[in-house]
């Protein structure tokens, strides 16, 4: 059999992306400009929000929202032990207390009643994962925050009006999800209170590096002026954009605050929007490729992650497998020999309390058991849409060798 090379996770760029940066460069404007705002139009009216707001990162989003939420020192933000750093980094970089919580047994997802344990009077948001582009329980999060709703305490307008807890999403993994609340579907962006995208490199959709943040409306505040502050915060707070500076004399501006440097450029945005273009058809082999690999390794007995299942209609993100019994040392073996045969593969994710940034905090594994039962023995296989039918057919060829050979060592698959 040929040795294949198979990367993990390299971005799907094609002839229509590249001439839209060209003709961007051509333009005579390639900063952020009118091109983010056509791709921010196109986000909100695919996520059924009235507005979006575009910014250089996800972990730049996520940080707009607590800054704008007023978020800081004396206050508390829970999240899930089972994530990436820009999860959290965002919580220590505004000042305020993180609390990390385990995720369920068995679950990628926090653990529902000990999320609600942990709520105190201090609690001003909570962010859950979305991980691999399955969509949280939000319903449950919800009747949680409601339940909790009198330990509630505004210190500010933006608070008082929204009257509980904040339910902020990390859904970086999950743009283009979708979730039955209620029997209906409802879209990823539009079901937290506010949403944070990420459209990095390895993303399904991609702007190179990029993120948006998109919000439902809150009674009593306009979503234009929501929007305006987004956009102060993620350019020095300058009161007028470079756009509009270039007006005939309209030159001058003001700073309003001593703010920060998240702006998209119209070049991301370029990329953007025909990556928009395309989503669908993305999205449409992303699935395919997932039900290839469930028909192959469910039989096996690997715990795959469901992407369609109990109302879900996931993005595809990431393919995680675990292989139940299995020694975080035969993990990593098993990774090494997948290298061997040419398939990258990778770990989603090793547990924040596992870090030495998080440790420092105080914060460790013995007291996130689950978190660490689902990641000693996790593998995440490559998915993405420059994979080829006959790619996938060795990917599962080379997984399904190694699990069984797992298997001859007499560990449990």
């Amino acid at each position: 059999m040929e040795k294949r090379e198979i990367p993990f996770s390299p971005p799907d760029i094609t002839d229509l992306e590249i001439a839209e940066v060209i003709r961007t460069l051509k333009s005579g404007w390639i900063t952020t400009g009118p091109r983010t705002k056509e791709f921010e139009r196109k986000i909100a009216a695919y996520c059924g929000t009235k507005r979006a707001a575009a910014l250089n990162s996800a972990t730049a989003c996520m940080e707009a929202v607590l800054r704008f939420l007023g978020v800081g020192e004396g206050d508390e933000v829970i999240t899930s032990a089972y994530t990436y750093t820009a999860s959290a980094s965002p919580v220590c970089h505004v000042g305020a207390r993180l609390v990390l919580v385990d995720v369920a047994r068995g679950s990628y997802e926090m653990d529902y009643d000990a999320l609600e344990q942990a709520i105190t009077e201090k609690t001003k948001v909570i962010i859950p994962v979305d991980l691999g582009g399955v969509i949280c329980d939000y319903q449950r999060i919800f009747e949680i925050v409601e339940r909790k709703r009198t330990l509630f305490r505004p210190e500010n307008e933006i608070q008082e009006a929204i009257g509980r807890i904040v339910v902020a999403a990390d859904s970086a993994h999950a743009f283009g999800s979708k979730r039955k609340i209620n029997r209906e579907w409802e879209m990823c962006g539009n079901i937290a209170d506010f949403t944070s995208f990420s459209f990095h490199a390895v993303k399904n959709l991609t702007t190179a590096e990029g993120g948006a943040i998109t919000w439902r409306t809150i009674d009593g505040v306009d979503d234009d002026w929501v929007y305006r502050e987004f956009m102060l915060m993620s350019l020095h707070g300058q009161s007028k954009d470079a756009l509009a500076k270039t007006k005939l004399g309209a030159w001058e501006y003001d700073i309003v605050e001593p703010a920060y440097k998240w702006n998209m450029t119209d070049i991301m945005a370029a990329i953007g929007i025909r990556q928009m273009q395309r989503y669908p058809e993305i999205l449409a082999k992303r699935r395919r490729i997932i039900r290839r690999y469930d028909s192959a390794f469910r039989p096996l007995g690997a715990k795959v992650l469901e992407h369609s299942e109990n109302g879900q209609a996931s993005c595809g993100h990431l393919y995680l497998i675990r292989i139940p019994g299995i020694s975080e040392e035969i993990r990593n073996r098993m990774i090494r020999e997948l290298a061997g045969q040419g398939v990258a593969s990778n770990v989603h994710y090793k547990p924040l309390p596992m870090m030495t940034a998080y440790k420092k905090m105080g914060f460790d594994i013995k007291d996130y058991p689950n978190a660490f039962r689902q990641y000693e023995n996790e593998i995440t296989l490559p998915l993405h849409t420059c994979l080829e039918n006959e790619d996938v057919e060795y990917v599962v060829r080379m997984v399904t060798k190694v699990l069984r050979e797992c298997e001859n060592m007499s560990y449990a698959v």
